[in-house]
Formats: C-alpha cells, sequence, structure tokens
C-alpha cells in the first residue's frame, strides 16, 4: 500500500486542532452540550475508500454544478446554489430534529430510501436536554 498517498490525502482532509477541540473555558470538555468524546472519531480512517465516502455528496454536487454549468450557463448553477444556502438555514428549534425536506427536494433525493433514512432516525438519538438551555446556547445568549 503506498502510504504517501495516504499521508498526503489525511494531511489535506484532516484538521489538526488542540488536544481537546471541545473544550470549556476551563480545558474540560463539555459533555452536557457537546455530548461525549469518542475516540473512535479521532482516528484515522481504516480504509482509503472512506475519505471518498464521506465526500460522496459534495463530489456529486460539484459534478452536476460542471455539468449545469456546461449545458445552461453560468447561471443555472449559481441559483442552485444560492437556493440549496436558503434551504440549509430552514431549520428547526435545536432540541428538535429538522428533516432537511426542502434540501432533499432540491437535490431530487425526497422519493428515494437510503441507508441514513432507515438507520439514522433522530427519534432514536440520545441528544437530550433542556429546550431553553439548547436554544439560548444556538443563539450565543448563554
Amino acid at each position: 500500500m503506498n502510504t504517501r498517498g495516504l499521508r498526503s490525502q489525511l494531511k489535506d482532509s484532516v484538521p489538526v486542532t488542540g488536544l481537546c477541540p471541545q473544550a470549556g473555558p476551563y480545558g474540560v470538555q463539555d459533555s452536557l452540550r457537546r455530548g461525549f468524546s469518542s475516540v473512535k472519531n479521532e482516528l484515522l480512517p481504516s480504509h482509503p475508500l472512506e475519505l471518498s465516502e464521506k465526500n460522496f455528496q459534495l463530489n456529486q454536487d460539484k459534478m452536476n454544478f460542471n455539468t449545469l454549468r456546461n449545458i445552461q450557463g453560468l447561471h443555472a448553477p449559481l441559483k442552485l446554489q444560492m437556493e440549496y444556502r436558503a434551504a440549509r438555514q430552514i431549520q428547526r428549534l435545536p432540541f428538535l430534529p429538522s428533516s432537511n425536506l426542502a434540501l432533499d427536494t432540491l437535490r431530487g433525493a425526497d422519493d428515494t430510501i437510503g441507508f441514513e433514512d432507515i438507520l439514522n432516525d433522530p427519534i432514536q438519538s440520545e441528544m437530550m436536554g433542556d429546550p431553553h438551555i439548547m436554544t439560548e446556547y444556538k443563539l450565543g445568549v448563554l
């Protein structure tokens, strides 16, 4: 296996930050707001295709934008990107899960059922907290 190519990919894609990037004001992780830390998230990718699969949707969007630009001109991908940005800003309150239905409709993925639709059910997630504290934290009041 060519490790030189893997190192260059990791250097470009994995940000190097401090020892505890989610540390609070006293250098301790804020577990109530950020959740428990996981060593698995801090490990390097176990397979060379893992980096490619993480960026699949981004690569797919770039390819679609290039095709759209070649067919219809520069205005079409710019308009679509503006609509994507507006659809990403539409969210529910921080303590309620968002389905991002508008974004799925723009991408044409509203009529497909994928892995994340079945096994990524936000109702079964472990994120719970006080709605008032979560909203104040999201708005920057807390």
